[in-house]
């Protein structure tokens, strides 16, 4: 009875929130009524040839699910109420998942064992498809929350060989980061475009000739920067109120690990890890020294390897979502990255953009990634 309480609540609250539509008297029918939701209510990808237009429906990844259509349609009408509904949605998602897997252990020893098993395989596969879209709006939202929309497809952006991202959105990406952390990612910017802390307009204009898949490595390098910058201020924050000393650091030689220390390792390997692994890495590799100064100090006490390892995406969800969106971006459609190894044109200002856009959609899946498992246990990726 319970449940069926709250499925009809959730059944109401997506009633309530498709806009034009009468009740359904089923979840059936519900479903039937989405897949005929208005395209233009759903977060969709343009690939234009005349227009590289910014907008939240022309992001570069469109959700697959039905649920994603449906969020992406209540960010777009009823955008006050879109947290109570993706909120709900994850409830919904961990309960249908559950509920699969509970038949399936019950059914072990039946003449129905395998079929459980296939339907809770086949729910879980779903399951993961919708969270991916669930976690790519909640970032959405936060994109839009500083008034920026994400770049979208590159293809539509190109001009005979030279892409230019206007407008460049720069102070908007960097005002989500403190003072300390932006110090620490104005260097990244600087290590890998090449173009200095405080450039001049002229210098911000000026273009230079690069490889599409070498933008690409970056844009992944720089979400997974971003990844793990969030990760440890946080922890940073944690430790200094929990400290009670405050001696000096003296970081020496080290630097900040920057773009080379994550590609050094090859992009596939930072992807992966899981969260054992992630909480684990503080009291293995980062340094004992009581009394660090700032953050940017913090993050001088970690070697390479400590950084690769922390940089890993915690659960597989979220390494879906950073493959399918740099895809989608980067990409020629569902074929994945695009099999032309171009050389593009373009101006150090639409590179810094890309970066800063990149890190904050790593802080962004840090958050994000942290909500919903709090409410859908997300899977974590093991090393194999």
């Amino acid at each position: 009875m319970e449940k069926s309480v709250s499925n009809n609540h959730h059944l109401h609250l997506r009633t309530m929130l498709t806009p034009s539509q009468p009740p359904p008297s089923s979840s059936a029918s519900f479903k039937t009524q989405l897949r005929s939701f208005p395209k233009g209510l759903t977060v969709r990808a343009s690939a234009g040839r005349r227009h590289c237009e910014f907008s939240s429906l022309n992001a570069p990844l469109e959700p697959n699910s039905l649920v994603g259509k449906f969020l992406g349609g209540v960010l777009q009408n009823r955008r006050q109420m879109f947290h109570v509904a993706a909120k709900e949605e994850l409830k919904m998602l961990s309960e249908d998942r559950d509920s699969a897997i509970a038949r399936m252990v019950i059914s072990q020893n039946s003449d129905e064992a395998l079929l459980h098993r296939r339907i809770a395989k086949v729910k879980e596969d779903e399951c993961m498809v919708a969270i991916s879209d669930v976690m790519y709006l909640l970032i959405l939202y936060k994109f839009s929350e500083i008034r920026v929309h994400l770049v979208p497809k590159l293809s539509s952006c190109l001009y005979n060989g030279r892409l230019e991202i206007l407008p460049s959105k720069d102070w908007d990406l960097e005002s989500i980061h403190s003072m300390e952390v932006l110090d620490i990612i104005r260097q990244h910017v600087s290590t890998v475009t090449g173009l200095k802390s405080n450039p001049s307009v002229r210098e911000s204009w000026e273009t230079t000739p690069i490889r599409h898949s070498w933008l690409a490595r970056v844009y992944v390098a720089s979400i997974l920067y971003g990844y793990f910058l969030k990760s440890v201020s946080l922890r940073y924050t944690l430790e200094q109120s929990l400290s009670s000393s405050n001696h000096g650091l003296h970081p020496g030689q080290k630097s900040c690990p920057s773009f080379q220390d994550m590609y050094q390792f090859g992009s596939k390997d930072v992807m992966l890890g899981n969260k054992n692994d992630m909480q684990s890495v503080w009291h293995d590799l980062i340094r004992k020294e009581e009394g660090i100064e700032d953050i940017k100090c913090y993050v001088m006490s970690f070697h390479p390897g400590s950084f690769q390892r922390c940089a890993k995406l915690r659960s597989k969800e979220a390494l879906q979502l950073v493959e399918s969106h740099s895809n989608a971006l980067f990409g020629n459609g569902k074929s994945g990255l695009s099999k032309h190894d171009d050389v593009i044109v373009t101006s150090f200002s639409s590179l810094r953009r890309l970066v800063l856009e990149a890190i904050a959609f790593g802080s962004f899946l840090w958050e994000t990634e942290d909500y919903i498992d709090n409410v859908y246990k997300l899977k974590d990726h093991e090393l194999k």
